[in-house]
Formats: C-alpha cells, sequence, structure tokens
C-alpha cells in the first residue's frame, strides 16, 4: 500500500465521517500531499505508517523554514494531525505520531507576510511618473515575483535577465547560482523601467552591468530598499513591520497556499538546506516556470 492508497481513503473518512466540505477536504489533502513531498525530497520512510514524531516535527521545521505565515503553519499542522487521527482511527498504526505535535519554537520572528491586496496596494501607490517611482515599482514586482533576498536583488545584473524565456540568473548565498521565472508583470515593469529610466542615467564605472540604480548611478544598496518599502507602507498606512524579506516569505506563502509543489517553491529559493537533511532537487526550468504561472497571484 502507498500513499495514494491512504490518502483516498483519509479523503472518503473526511466526507463520511466529518461531513466536511469538498474545498475543506481538499486542503487537508493537500497538507498531506506536503508532508509525502518533504518523505520524498528528504528521504525519509516513505510509508506514512512508519513515520515517527521527530520525523513529523521536522517536517513542521521545513514548512517554516519556507516562510509560511503562522496561520498557514497551524492549518497544515491541523491537516496532518486529522491524517494521522484517522490513521489511528481506522487502526492501521497503534501510536498516534501526531499526538504531541506542536508547531516550531521560533528563534526570531519571521517578518509579517502580506495578504496579496496589501501587496497590490503597495505597488499601485508608486507613483510612476517619476524615475524613482519607475524603478521602485520594478524593484517591488521583481521581488515578489521572484523571492530574491535583497542582497540577490542590489546584485541582479542586466545579463542575467532573460527576456525571452522569462527567467532571472540569480547569484545567492555561497555564489551558487540559480535560475528563477519572473512573471509577465515583474517583467514588464522591469523593462520599463531599463528602456526609459536607466537607459538616462549617466553611471558610474563599475555599475554598468548592475539593473537597479540608485539616482546617482551606482548600486543600489539594501538599506535604500528597506527605506523605499517602509516609506510606501507608511503612505497607505500599513501598520506591519515588513521588509524586503517580507515579499520574499510572501512569494514563497502564496505559491504553497495556492498548491505549488514545494521541491519547486525551494528551488526557486534557492534553499540549499533547509532542516538537518540535506534537500536538494534540481528541476527543469519549464516545470519552475509552469509552478509560477499556474499558482502565483502575479504571474
Amino acid at each position: 500500500m502507498n500513499w495514494d492508497f491512504y490518502i483516498k481513503g483519509f479523503g472518503q473518512y473526511l466526507k463520511l465521517e466529518r461531513s466536511l466540505s469538498q474545498n475543506s477536504i481538499e486542503a487537508y489533502l493537500r497538507d498531506v500531499e506536503k508532508l509525502r513531498q518533504f518523505t520524498e525530497l528528504s528521504k525519509l520512510k516513505t510509508d506514512p505508517l512508519k513515520i515517527s514524531s521527530k520525523e513529523l516535527q521536522k517536517f513542521i521545521h521545513y514548512v517554516n523554514e519556507l516562510g509560511m505565515s503562522a496561520f498557514s503553519q497551524a492549518r497544515i499542522l491541523s491537516g496532518i494531525k486529522a491524517f494521522y487521527k484517522y490513521l489511528a482511527f481506522e487502526e492501521l498504526i497503534e501510536t498516534n505520531p501526531a499526538t504531541l505535535l506542536e508547531g516550531p519554537k521560533l528563534g526570531r520572528k519571521l517578518p509579517d507576510t502580506l495578504e496579496y491586496n496589501d501587496i497590490v496596494r503597495l505597488l499601485e501607490v508608486i507613483d510612476l511618473s517619476t524615475p524613482e517611482g519607475t524603478r521602485n515599482r520594478a524593484i517591488l514586482e521583481v521581488l515578489y515575483s521572484s523571492g530574491l533576498r535583497v542582497s540577490e536583488l542590489v546584485e541582479l545584473r542586466l545579463s542575467n535577465v532573460y527576456f525571452d524565456i522569462g527567467f532571472l540568473r540569480v547569484v545567492g548565498k555561497g555564489n551558487k547560482e540559480r535560475l528563477v521565472p519572473i512573471g509577465k508583470d515583474a517583467l514588464k515593469f522591469l523593462k520599463i523601467y531599463i528602456d526609459q529610466v536607466r537607459i538616462h542615467k549617466t553611471i558610474k564605472k563599475n555599475f554598468e552591468n548592475h539593473a537597479f540604480l540608485n539616482r546617482r548611478g551606482g548600486k543600489l544598496t539594501r538599506v535604500m530598499v528597506f527605506i523605499i518599502i517602509k516609506r510606501l507602507a507608511d503612505s497607505i498606512g500599513l501598520k506591519k513591520n515588513i521588509s524586503p524579506h517580507t515579499f520574499r516569505h510572501s512569494f514563497a506563502t502564496h505559491l504553497i497556499e495556492g498548491g505549488a509543489d514545494l521541491r519547486a517553491v525551494q528551488e526557486m529559493l534557492g534553499h540549499e538546506s533547509i532542516t538537518t537533511t540535506e534537500i536538494y532537487t534540481h528541476l527543469d526550468r519549464d516545470y519552475l516556470k509552469q509552478v509560477v504561472q499556474e499558482y502565483h497571484p502575479r504571474a
């Protein structure tokens, strides 16, 4: 028997025994599917009947590291608990490994994850009649569309923007490169900035290939990106404490909540080792692009 067998039985249990709506059932099944993906990625026991509480805890930490909101993490935890309650109800397992399962104890507070309508408000308040506004719109679109770290954004090179195929070549931690899909809206505003604003700048030496520049033609700094986002948040009265990393967390959360494959999101974020187990699966770029197109709100 495999995962498909148990997941199918779980769905029937939710429908017949708990009388849940179809939407609720599908949400629970997606949560269990995420656990299955995690076991495959981390080479844990592939049989759900043999998974231990320690391994389930690793999964919860994995979800936290992906940057999902506290609400989303709690919902996934609820789905996993319900799945193992079903297995115990059917007497398929003697001991329920999810009984004492808790959410991860965070050593640091993760930035707030923005709702999609808040992101839209931030984007639409930007004044596109100014050069800086056009640049700032491109910055936020790229951050949210591709989940870049702020350090990756300020170091993004023009030569690493592939407009024809809709990808960015990103240099991440440890100088490791990865290809990341970029949505149509982000590409559009990035091209407007490059063709209509950046082209008119007097660019300082050594910064000719940097995509984003400051007013003086030099490299944009990480601090400046923080300030840009802070000012925009203030301008719409957003009370959340947000930063460039908030867009990275929102990128991951919105994709996963939409149903995207954990492996694809991990690849796009550039996470080589998310838990104590090294997890890294190379996926072809067509598949990554398909994930963004299907599940990202601004693809």
